[in-house]
């Protein structure tokens, strides 16, 4: 029997693991609700119910094919000891994950199991992450060469190993999860992330790259396709041939002489960060401890010793009294999305100007984010926060974001309707109205929204003097080189650049063309 273990990958489309095996005998589809994950800090109801949303959608295409989906509760060596026992497993099929550490800990499990049994684990890269990587020369090459590769067709058929229990969707009861109070998320499946990617490039795309980094319109501008990506309902190279298609069309009519507005450089922006997606995620794939450590180490206690749980916990509910910053966690709180500049903003808030160790801001916001994944989240996170020692440091201003991003209030108020009476020049900075002003606001600052937890220019020049500090230090400088040599874009750079790159101090920004 042939098993095709199905994980971050909730498709039939371009799924290599699931044609291999169709072709190789009669097949047994799997998913494992995993205890371990479900119950991890990082886990939420909401991508329970994502996840469910799919599998119902994928049930029912295996079933099209004349195939099944198995579903099992339980530790995974366990689940397939219990399958081996019953039916007697000839391979393994499935894909590569790079994951977070608990995926990485089953997956050694699971490695070591199926070679005492003597059965074959067939595993399939997905995106263009590289597993042991000596270096980044050549990556980005080796990744579009991948993604150039043909789309696998969906199995023509399936034959389905008979007399097996299906098994059925767990919900969060089932599970031991609360129900998720959140509304109005994205859904799962393959039909959804192909409508998104057709309403995208078609329509909703064309300003993508001037309106991406408001979070009143990247909404709609944005291609909210990350969950579908996260999740594997459509996989990134399906996403790159439609968007290479699309381009061709484009520069056709614009050859035909004909305005094509903002489409070439928004598709060429969306283009960047479809690269830079693999691109974070080897960084994890090459040095899994940067989910727990700071990448450069001269970093270590920078902030350890002064973290402050009030303060994390006003940055949580969206209390701190910085509109921009108390909108934005209470839409994620809510909807589990927020663009990609609202994200950077948040990390460098809590890292900055609360002086917070990045790494339970970041297990709560893995929480929350409905597309968590590993790789880039935890790159991301540690470069916004300035513990990479390579990237440029982005102190983001709460109140300038206020002015530059929602100047109208128009998100602010709908998410901190205790605002919705302060006009338009005092939202950024609402503490500063007079009393009078408050009152006719209809809004006492520190009885309706409290006042700012720290002080913008204060907490800002401290952070900025702490950090630099470091890394003016010669220690800090040569760790830097190491890191831009491990890690480092090469992408459109020569080799005599890139060994220019490597010499660079820690001052160098190796992502100044990969920023979301």
């Amino acid at each position: 029997m042939q098993v095709v273990w199905f994980k971050k990958d909730l498709r039939v489309a371009d799924h290599r693991p699931l044609f291999e095996a169709a072709k190789s005998g009669a097949s047994l589809c799997v998913y494992i609700y995993e205890p371990e994950l479900l119950q991890s800090p990082e886990f939420d109801s909401s991508h329970l119910g994502f996840i469910n949303e799919s599998l119902q959608e994928l049930r029912h295409s295996l079933h099209a094919l004349g195939g099944s989906l198995i579903l099992r509760v339980g530790e995974a060596t366990s689940v397939f000891s219990t399958l081996h026992t019953e039916f007697g497993i000839d391979t393994v099929w499935s894909h590569e994950e790079t994951g977070n550490a608990i995926t990485y800990a089953r997956d050694l499990r699971v490695n070591d199991w199926l070679r005492q049994q003597g059965i074959p684990w067939r595993e399939f890269p997905q995106t263009g992450v590289i597993r042991r990587l000596k270096n980044r020369d050549g990556w980005s090459r080796s990744r579009n060469q991948f993604m150039a590769q043909e789309i696998v067709p969906v199995p023509t058929s399936i034959c389905f190993a008979e007399g097996i229990e299906a098994g059925s969707i767990q919900e969060a009861r089932d599970l031991g999860l609360e129900k998720s109070p959140k509304k109005n998320l994205n859904k799962g499946g393959e039909r959804i992330a192909r409508e998104l990617l057709n309403s995208f490039l078609s329509e909703r795309g064309q300003n993508y790259s001037r309106k991406m980094s408001s979070p009143v319109s990247a909404h709609d501008a944005c291609s909210r396709l990350s969950s579908s990506i996260t999740w594997g309902c459509i996989s990134i190279r399906q996403v790159v041939h439609a968007l290479r298609e699309r381009q061709r069309e484009i520069r056709e009519v614009k050859q035909e002489g004909q305005a094509t507005g903002g489409w070439l450089s928004s598709l060429k922006s969306f283009d960047a960060r479809l690269s830079w997606h693999c691109h974070f995620m080897q960084k994890l794939e090459d040095q899994p401890s940067i989910e727990f450590e700071n990448m450069s180490r001269v970093y270590d206690g920078l902030r350890e010793s002064e973290y402050s749980q009030e303060r994390f916990e006003a940055w949580c509910e969206g209390k701190t009294g910085y509109p921009m910053i108390d909108a934005c966690m209470r839409a994620l709180r809510e909807h589990s999305w927020i663009n990609f500049r609202m994200r950077a903003m948040l990390v460098s808030f809590a890292s900055y100007h609360l002086w917070l160790h990045w790494r339970n801001p970041a297990v709560y916001l893995a929480k929350h984010f409905l597309d968590f994944e590993p790789g880039i989240h935890f790159s991301q996170v540690q470069m916004q926060s300035g513990t990479t020692g390579i990237n440029t440091v982005r102190i983001y201003s709460p109140i300038k974001q206020v002015i530059d991003q929602d100047p109208h209030g128009e998100f602010i108020r709908r998410y901190v309707p205790e605002l919705s009476g302060v006009p338009n020049e005092h939202l950024p900075e609402p503490h500063k109205m007079t009393r009078d002003e408050q009152l006719m606001a209809g809004c006492w600052i520190g009885r309706d929204y409290p006042e700012p937890i720290v002080e913008h220019l204060t907490a800002y020049r401290a952070a900025r003097d702490k950090i630099h500090a470091i890394r003016r230090q010669a220690g800090a400088k040569e760790e830097a080189k190491k890191i831009v040599k491990k890690h480092g874009s090469r992408k459109g750079t020569s080799r005599r650049t890139r060994s220019k790159q490597r010499n660079r101090n820690a001052g160098h920004d190796e992502n100044q063309r990969t920023l979301f």
